[in-house]
């Protein structure tokens, strides 16, 4: 009896304790509900209005066929306007073309003040009698740059009748499709075999990943060389990166992340070059010739020999109006005074200013020619006068850390061209892919890369002669054949050092050098300025903050996601200054959203490890646990089918699980 009532009395304390934890669990439960309805919005509704508001800017950003098809009205007032667009690059020339298409700005209210006489900017190309052949630089594309294209699907063909420069594009690279048969070469024109391989460790593929996380904010001013050891300093995929885009190990690791995030659907083609296309001839003639014919049918008012040296501000109470612009026409000070209804687009800093000319006996140094626009200057002067213009001193102000050189060399004869065979495995005067992207000699002490496009690279060329293109990453160490540093080469000599680096016997490279090629030489002492170690703020946006009349164009304006040193993004900051200032009611075609798509992620992070899947990496502890599991738990779903179309699960885990 007893026994009977501690047992009664034992299940009526555990009852009670059942019934205080119950009491407690739901009282909890009461807080919790009540914490998550006190942040529930009252007013929230499901919906898609809005969704394509401007922002402060001006714009909105968006993609699909139905933005990139459509015509913006015609913004109101537009006539009333007038343009002024300062340098006439590639980034400028958009700016114009978009005016004129999709702002419907009448073609004598846009002026392009040029301080040259040429048009172009850094895309150049061409023939100067006394010294040869000149490409400072060439154009690699893709087919996600989706502001280059939606602007010359409007550019008519100079060649092809009815077709578009689009149209001659497209059609070109369908049925001439770029890549290398020979990305590297090793001891004297060897192909080094890099067979597609980026050959990264285990390490090295996480300091990537662990780069591709990392916020923005927390790589402001950081250099590659502070995120990366040798584990991929040393590998292969260092090799094509650095020798593709022109990243030195002291450049920024923010760029670096960009970069990696932009062409993350491209990673498979990084070692053939087989994600790239390119333009039947050189840029110039390619690109910026067909838009200045475009620009001067509308009745674009050009303004070469118009040095601008600032634009003055009337800055109060956050608003932002350009007044003045400060020039000199052929040398004379002159000044345009500016109203609201007048916008001004200034290029701010130029990859390629104060570029030095050699030739083929003289190098690019001492009394050789300088050809400077001034551009840099102004973006100086511009910036003293707020700070959200800008930090150009980030850029422009270590020449050794933001020069390269390149060169072009043009064959006279056909006594090199079996050693451009033996290397590239195609004819150079097919007029087809000859070299399909650079060629990088890894053992050279310059790091030198040489490329071949389809020749004729100009359209007039001569057909028995072969247009390369040479560039050197280490600019100040002697060669291995010429002993002295690049920028101290003439032409001659820097194409001896190639010569040599294609497996010319060593006592015919002086005779082919001197009577076989002419060389014309470029220093270009900002040419990767743009990847100098930076923060927010350095790079102006595009439209800054309380500007009414004014934004930046080109390679050093600030634009979200985008990567600079390319063609993409000079266009994509014309037309976010035009839509912005202008007010056109239409998308900007958003930076290709590769990074946001797990196919493609899936995809290049087994072909960053060379085929093998994250699953085969050895991980650590209880984390390597987690792979029975998981490949059990998405057995017969569409994540499995995911993951197998991508070879990330193979055939041998699901029967080893199985087993």
């Amino acid at each position: 009896m007893a026994k009977k009532s501690y047992a009664a009395l034992g299940m009526a304390a555990i009852a009670a304790a059942a019934g205080v934890g119950a009491t407690a669990l739901a009282k909890k439960s009461r807080q919790e509900k009540q914490v998550t309805e006190a942040h529930i919005d009252p007013d929230y509704r499901n919906t898609e209005r809005g969704k394509n508001e401007k922002n402060s800017k001006g714009i909105y950003y968006t993609n699909g066929n139905y933005e990139a098809f459509a015509r913006p009205e015609k913004p109101e007032g537009v006539d009333e306007k007038h343009a002024y667009l300062v340098g006439s690059g590639l980034a400028s020339l958009a700016a114009a073309c978009f005016l004129v298409r999709d702002g419907q700005m009448p073609g004598d209210h846009i002026h392009i003040l040029e301080a040259m006489d040429i048009a172009g900017g850094a895309c150049d190309g061409i023939f100067d009698p006394t010294r040869g052949y000149v490409m400072r630089g060439g154009r690699e594309m893709e087919n996600h740059f989706e502001c280059l294209w939606d602007l010359f699907r409007s550019i008519p063909s100079l060649e092809l009748p009815g077709a578009s420069v689009l149209d001659e594009y497209y059609w070109l690279n369908k049925h001439d499709p770029n890549y290398s048969l020979c990305r590297a070469t090793v001891e004297r024109g060897k192909d080094a075999h890099t067979d597609g391989k980026f050959n990264l460790s285990q390490k090295g593929c996480m300091e990537i990943m662990k780069l591709f996380f990392t916020k923005d904010e927390d790589l402001y001013d950081k250099k590659i060389e502070d995120v990366f050891d040798e584990e991929v300093l040393d590998s292969t995929f260092w090799l094509y990166w650095r020798t593709m885009f022109a990243f030195e190990n002291w450049h920024s690791a923010l760029e670096m992340k960009l970069y990696f995030q932009r062409f993350i659907h491209h990673i498979g083609g990084l070692p053939d070059f087989s994600a790239l296309k390119f333009t039947k001839y050189n840029q110039y003639e390619s690109l910026i010739l067909p838009m200045k014919k475009y620009l001067e049918d509308a009745g674009v008012d050009f303004q070469f020999n118009t040095e601008v040296t600032n634009v003055l501000f009337d800055i109060h109470d956050g608003k932002k109006v350009a007044t003045t612009i400060e020039c000199k026409v052929k040398g004379v000070e002159e000044g345009i005074t500016l109203t609201e209804n007048d916008l001004v687009f200034v290029t701010n800093g130029s990859c390629t200013e104060g570029t030095i000319y050699g030739d083929q006996n003289h190098a690019p140094n001492g009394d050789a020619e300088v050809r400077t626009s001034g551009c840099w200057n102004l973006w100086k002067n511009i910036a003293k006068q707020d700070p959200s213009f800008g930090h150009p001193e980030k850029f422009c102000s270590d020449i050794a850390k933001t020069n390269w050189e390149s060169a072009t060399v043009t064959t006279l004869d056909d006594k090199i061209i079996p050693y451009i065979t033996n290397i590239c495995k195609r004819d150079p005067k097919s007029g087809k892919v000859v070299t399909g992207g650079i060629v990088s000699c890894k053992d050279s002490s310059w790091l030198l890369s040489w490329t071949i496009n389809r020749q004729g690279q100009f359209k007039d060329q001569d057909k028995d002669k072969v247009c390369v293109w040479v560039y050197g990453l280490f600019t100040d160490v002697p060669g291995d054949y010429i002993k002295k540093p690049m920028k101290d080469c003439t032409g001659k000599e820097i194409t001896e050092e190639w010569l040599y680096h294609l497996g010319v016997p060593v006592d015919e490279i002086e005779e082919l050098a001197e009577h076989s090629a002419v060389c014309v030489p470029t220093m270009m002492p900002y040419i990767t300025a743009f990847f100098m170690p930076r923060a927010k703020g350095d790079r102006p946006d595009v439209i800054p903050d309380g500007c009414v009349n004014f934004a930046f164009l080109g390679q050093f304006a600030e634009t979200p996601r985008d990567t600079i040193f390319t063609t993409e993004y000079s266009v994509r900051t014309a037309m976010e200054a035009v839509y912005g200032l202008l007010g056109v009611d239409r998308g900007v075609p958003e930076v290709w959203g590769s990074v946001y798509d797990v196919r493609e992620l899936l995809d290049a992070s087994v072909k960053l490890m060379d085929g093998r899947s994250p699953l085969e990496i050895e991980l650590p502890g209880p984390i390597g646990l987690l792979k029975k599991p998981l490949l059990k738990a998405i057995r017969g779903t569409v994540i499995e089918k995911l993951l197998r179309d991508h070879q990330v699960i193979k055939d041998y885990m699901v029967d080893a699980e199985e087993a």
